[in-house]
């Protein structure tokens, strides 16, 4: 089953880092979230990536075509017409289409560009700049479960401010910060979808799939939720960028597994 990840928008509540790359090559323990992305689902068996392409492209690229050999040993031997040898390499089984989906094409738009790429299948779909345990497989089983055309991962965040009880005379009674789950169910990404879907998207780029076609498809019973209790955070501002990067330091990252060399 192949996965798209939408990696084209412009990211502009994160300016402070995406003047220079696009939000899904922004950094978490030295690797781009994107990175950490493509393994949530590759631990989980899946390995054949589409990527939406579409603010400053070209990183993203650079990146993918230099991947291998940023993790080879290698030897330069200029003495010989600069032969390039390679040692010892460690790179994942992945399967990478990088597509241009347009630079102010919306996320429908993206879906809807891709799908030549995808074929007559079911595939998965996500967003470039958000990381959770979702346990794709239990995802994906109750998808092939409840045989509707789109399922769409639920959360219930942590909220981000303290909240106050307080009286009448405006004295505080209690005191409680981050409430988890305090702004109720929201849409974390992690969707899994059949080829079907492609019909609730027109033609135009300006589509934004959080709109019309997930609204239709709601309205015509074909949306379920898959409950994911949880850990998941998206990486939407600065403030977002440096608790990832707390939680990857710490040792005890929920979202990964294995060496984080």
């Amino acid at each position: 089953m192949k996965v798209i990840i939408l990696a084209g928008g412009f990211g502009t509540r994160i300016s402070e880092e995406t003047h220079f790359k696009p939000k899904p090559m922004i950094e978490i323990g030295g690797k781009p979230i994107l990175w950490h992305i493509m393994q949530i689902y590759s631990r989980n068996g899946f390995n054949d990536f589409i990527i939406c392409l579409g603010y400053k492209s070209h990183v993203i690229k650079e990146y993918f075509a230099n991947y291998f050999l940023y993790n080879s040993d290698l030897t330069f031997d200029f003495q010989k017409k600069n032969k390039c040898i390679i040692h010892q390499h460690s790179a994942e089984p992945w399967k990478i289409t990088l597509v241009e989906t347009g630079l102010k094409t919306l996320t429908g738009g993206r879906i809807k560009r891709v799908q030549k790429y995808v074929g007559n299948e079911p595939f998965m779909l996500t967003y470039g700049d958000g990381v959770g345990d979702v346990n794709i497989k239990e995802l994906v089983n109750f998808h092939i479960s409840h045989g509707k055309l789109a399922t769409v991962t639920a959360t219930q965040p942590q909220g981000r401010f303290g909240v106050l009880s307080l009286n009448s005379e405006q004295k505080v009674e209690k005191f409680q910060e981050k409430i988890q789950g305090d702004s109720g169910w929201i849409n974390a990404g992690f969707f899994v979808l059949q080829p079907e879907i492609f019909n609730y998207l027109n033609n135009e780029d300006q589509t934004v799939f959080e709109k019309e076609p997930l609204e239709d498809l709601a309205r015509d019973g074909q949306l379920m939720a898959f409950k994911h209790t949880g850990f998941w955070h998206p990486m939407d501002t600065l403030r977002d960028k440096n608790y990832l990067e707390e939680i990857w330091a710490s040792g005890n990252c929920p979202w990964q597994i294995g060496d984080k060399t």
